[in-house]
Formats: structure tokens, C-alpha cells, sequence
């Protein structure tokens, strides 16, 4: 596969992108817009590391193989859906799901390593993913009853043959003799994934794979063994895709080694109608361990932009207040420990209760920079920026609370105050 190729995706909503592409141009990046993605950008100039760029540093890009947005694209869940995604981490193609359900979507992401899954939530969190909840646990372990998902988002562990040009390793590492575990594991997620879609429900399957025992033998499988029938899916436009090495896949899609960006293997399945009985798993509801909490009765609160949040409760958990969407209430199972997205930080309670906003929680920042409740400082250029990143302090007015930081309007994190100078938090 060709790797030379850098490829990244906007953080923010298709009118704020001109203002992002702003912020990159100014530190000197170049890049061109990708024909699969409206959102999908590829790098033509990097004076510097893009990681290390400020639109990386606030959340506002996330680099990413263009191979690996395919995913969720294919999937195409509407606006508003719920979906699982089985294997998260890194987190990638969560929030890129969490970005084409919207608002008041939903997602749902499990990950088994403790290590990963603090890897998912710093992803989620950077990005601004609060219509996400996360789990540890192993997929094919979930607790959900049957015919209880419309969307599934299914990419297993495999052996990363088509990521040899970043992971020279990989082949050594998962020869082809050493791959029958993966082929297992494999095949019993994907028959997990059926099991917990309704009738006429989508599960897309992937691998950055090119070991054809991990992708076109494992669709065979499902389709004789699983109550599953393929749904062909039609090539994005900016790639070169191979013959399907199987008979019988029209409509799978497999990246042809000629194409930039890495080896992937995708297939879209349905799940074939008919009545589906359900095993009645309790879902968890109210019984939670925090305790409600209305922000907007709350010093530090009140001002705060709510209304940008999905449909859900804040719940303060040992002083740390973390949003749940109303999809996570109704749908998990009690059985099953979970987390929402951090909002920040409670202390004291009743009148008293003091809230202080978490520095990524932009979703509370207001978009109104004059005339507004909060204390906004709205930049025009890189400079500040650069110094806040570098640890040094800018000068604001004093006053209480916290100070929302956008560029040109974007809100991006929320700042510390310290009299008349404000920081990035800390934390």
C-alpha cells in the first residue's frame, strides 16, 4: 500500500471548516480536500510535525488514514441513530461516528484493554465526542439483548497485513500460521453482531488486513452460517479497489494495493427479517451509583451554553460530573459498568454547589463572543494561541470563573483565570 500520503479530518461542523483551515494555513500547513469525505483533508505541507499543530493541540483536527474513515462512511448511520461500536480503540472511528449521528445520535464503544480504553476516552474527549459512552469489556461478552441494535460497527482485532508500510513488523509478527486466533475471535463477533441486531439492521465489517482467511472467507462463513446477507457497498470515489479474491462477494470492498493509504477489506451486512425474540437484559435506567445534578442551578453553571448538549442528565460521581445520554439510560443493561462524557468538576452542594467546566468541555462554550454570560476570548491569530500551548499565560480581564477560548469565533477549550492573566487548565 502507499503510505506516503498524510491524511487528517475536520473537527467541527461544515460551516466552522473555513475557520479551522484557517488555523492551519496560519502555522504554514497545505492541504487539499479528499472526494470521499467533505470533511476528509490530505496534507500537501508540513512545516512541522501536524500533531504538534494548534488545530491538533485543541481538538479541531484528528489525523487519521483516509483508509480508516471508510468504516463509519460505509456504515451510514442517519442522523439521530444509535450505534455500537464493538472494538473502539484507539477511538478513530468513534468519533467519526459520534460526528455523522449528530447531537441527538448516539454511540456506544467497547473496548476491552484498560490501557486502550484510556487511549478511546482521551480520543473522545479531545474531539468533543459527548454523545458517546464507553465500556470496558470484551465484545462478544456484551450484555445486550437480542434484536437491540439498528447499526453495528464491527472492526475485530486482525492482523494488520495491509499496515506493513507503518508497522514493518506486522508480518512476523501475525505470519500466516499464527492467525487462527484471530480468525476465531473473528468469526464469533461477527455472529455476536447478528445476534444483536433487529431484523433489517446494518453490521460493517472491516480489517486493515489483506489475509483473505480474515476477510472474504469470513464473509462466506457468515453468510452460510448467520442469518446475515450482503449489501453491496459502492466505491468511494479517490481510492482503487481490487477484485474481491473469493467468488460470490459483489459489493465487497477491498484496497487495492496501488491505492493510497492502507490496506482495508469492508463488508456491509443485513440482517435478514423475521421475528426475533429477546432474552429481556435488564437495562439500567436511573439506578446509578452519583447522584443527579442540574448545572443550571449551580455557581458556574448557569451561564453555560446547556442547550448544546444531546438529550440526557449530568450526574456528579465523587465530584466529577460527567453527561449521560438519555440512549446510554434507556439502553444498557445494568449488568454493565459504563461511563459518559466528562463535563468537569463539582464542589460543595445545594446554593452553594460550585461547577467548573473540564478544559475540553467546548460544548459548553457559548458561541457568543459579545454580550454574552461568559467570559469569552475570542483571537484573531496564532500568536496567542501559541504562547497558551507553550505554558505561558495572556492577558484578560478579571472576574470569576472561567474564560472560553475560541479563534475567530470557534470555540476551542476553556481557560484558567488567575487575576487578569488566563492559562490553559492543568488538567
Amino acid at each position: 500500500m502507499t503510505s506516503e500520503l498524510r491524511t487528517f479530518r475536520l473537527v467541527c461542523g461544515e460551516a466552522d471548516a473555513p475557520v479551522v483551515e484557517a488555523l492551519l494555513s496560519a502555522q504554514g500547513f497545505g492541504f487539499e480536500p479528499e472526494p470521499f469525505y467533505p470533511m476528509a483533508r490530505k496534507l500537501t505541507r508540513e512545516p512541522f510535525p501536524l500533531g504538534e499543530s494548534l488545530a491538533a493541540r485543541f481538538g479541531r483536527i484528528y489525523i487519521q488514514d483516509r483508509s480508516s474513515m471508510l468504516p463509519p462512511l460505509l456504515l451510514d448511520p442517519p442522523s439521530g441513530a444509535s450505534v455500537l461500536d464493538m472494538c473502539s480503540a484507539p477511538g478513530s472511528k468513534t468519533s467519526l461516528l459520534s460526528r455523522l449521528v449528530g447531537r441527538d445520535g448516539f454511540v456506544f464503544a467497547s473496548e476491552a484493554s484498560a490501557d486502550r480504553l484510556g487511549t478511546l476516552r482521551a480520543n473522545l474527549r479531545r474531539t468533543g465526542a459527548v454523545n458517546v459512552a464507553t465500556t470496558k469489556a470484551m465484545a462478544q461478552d456484551l450484555p445486550f439483548s437480542a434484536c437491540s441494535w439498528d447499526y453495528i460497527q464491527l472492526d475485530p482485532p486482525c492482523s494488520g497485513w495491509g499496515t506493513v508500510d507503518k508497522n514493518p513488523k506486522v508480518m512476523e509478527l501475525w505470519s500466516e500460521s499464527k492467525t487462527a486466533p484471530l480468525v476465531a475471535l473473528q468469526k464469533t463477533l461477527l455472529e455476536k453482531a447478528a445476534s444483536m441486531l433487529v431484523p433489517g439492521g446494518t453490521v460493517l465489517f472491516s480489517t486493515c488486513t489483506t489475509n483473505v482467511e480474515e476477510n472474504e472467507a469470513q464473509v462466506a462463513w457468515a453468510l452460510e452460517t448467520l442469518d446475515l446477507e450482503l449489501v453491496p457497498l459502492a466505491p468511494p470515489p479517490g481510492f482503487v479497489f481490487g477484485e474481491p479474491l473469493l467468488p460470490g462477494m459483489d459489493g465487497v470492498l477491498r484496497v487495492a494495493e496501488e491505492s493510497m493509504g492502507q490496506g482495508f477489506f469492508l463488508a456491509r451486512f443485513r440482517k435478514k427479517g423475521g421475528e426475533c425474540a429477546t432474552d429481556g437484559a435488564r437495562v439500567q435506567k436511573r439506578e446509578l451509583p452519583g447522584r443527579p445534578l442540574r448545572l443550571d442551578r449551580t455557581e458556574g453553571g448557569r451561564t453555560l451554553a446547556l442547550g448544546n448538549l444531546p438529550p440526557g442528565e449530568t450526574y456528579d460521581f465523587g465530584g466529577k460530573v460527567f453527561f449521560l445520554h438519555d440512549q446510554a439510560l434507556a439502553r444498557i443493561p445494568d449488568s454493565l459498568r459504563w461511563q459518559g462524557a466528562l463535563l468537569g468538576k463539582i464542589a460543595g452542594r445545594g446554593d452553594r454547589a460550585t461547577f467548573r467546566p473540564d478544559g475540553m468541555a467546548r460544548v459548553l462554550l457559548p458561541r457568543t463572543v459579545k454580550g454574552g454570560m461568559v467570559d469569552i476570548l475570542n483571537v484573531d491569530e496564532v500568536e496567542p494561541l501559541a504562547r497558551l500551548v507553550s505554558g505561558q499565560s495572556v492577558s484578560f480581564q478579571s472576574g470569576k470563573g472561567g474564560v472560553g477560548l475560541s479563534y475567530r469565533g470557534l470555540p476551542l477549550v476553556w481557560l484558567s483565570r488567575k487575576g487578569k492573566r488566563v492559562m490553559l487548565s492543568s488538567k
